[in-house]
């Protein structure tokens, strides 16, 4: 009996070490799970979308699925709208490839991840949709009276007339949606060699 309890106990011990690191994993490593209230992670952007969505894989472990992330707070030009590749490539050159801190928020109604991106240090342009929002590549995300989180430097942005701001005619991407609907699906574009 005493031999069976031992037994036990140790089988009890390894199914522990073997699972924990698992445990882990599926509570902050799978990107493509994360959701409010979920603590920041760091994370790679493996492909941009268009001005205000990537697809991210967790930066400790380079095997995770990749997860599909909407910037909050700013709404960039649809890809076939003027000003979109603009837009686009504009966070290209500023997230592709880079390491950056993912702050969820909640899910879209597309089933995107809905979060913060930041790069270093918030104070020196760290906020990714502060960022294009002041480069006057996307709207701050406006919402019935609320002019939303980037409100301010939208001003500013169309003030110095900035990027898609120098333009009067510049029509918010909820508009042109309304006027044309959708785009069609661009083909797969800025993913790295050997990537999926």
């Amino acid at each position: 009996m005493r031999f069976a309890g031992r037994t036990a106990g140790r089988l009890a011990a390894v199914t522990i070490a073997l699972l924990a690191p698992l445990l882990v994993h599926a509570q902050v490593g799978d990107t493509g799970r994360a959701r409010a209230g979920s603590p920041p992670f760091a994370a790679v952007v493996v492909r941009v979308v268009d001005g205000d969505t990537v697809w991210i894989q967790d930066a400790a472990n380079r095997r995770a699925r990749w997860a599909k992330v909407r910037i909050q707070g700013i709404d960039a030009p649809e890809s076939c709208q003027p000003g979109g590749v603009a837009s686009r490539e504009a966070l290209l050159r500023k997230v592709m490839d880079q390491r950056v801190r993912v702050s969820p928020l909640g899910r879209d109604d597309y089933g995107r991840l809905l979060a913060r991106l930041s790069i270093g240090p918030a104070a020196a342009d760290g906020d990714v949709g502060g960022w294009m929002v002041k480069n006057g590549q996307a709207w701050s995300y406006r919402f019935r009276a609320d002019a939303g989180p980037y409100a301010s430097e939208q001003r500013r942005a169309r003030s110095a007339q900035r990027g898609l701001f120098a333009d009067p005619a510049a029509e918010e991407p909820r508009e042109f949606r309304k006027r044309h609907g959708p785009c069609p699906m661009p083909a797969r574009l800025s993913v790295r060699p050997g990537a999926r």
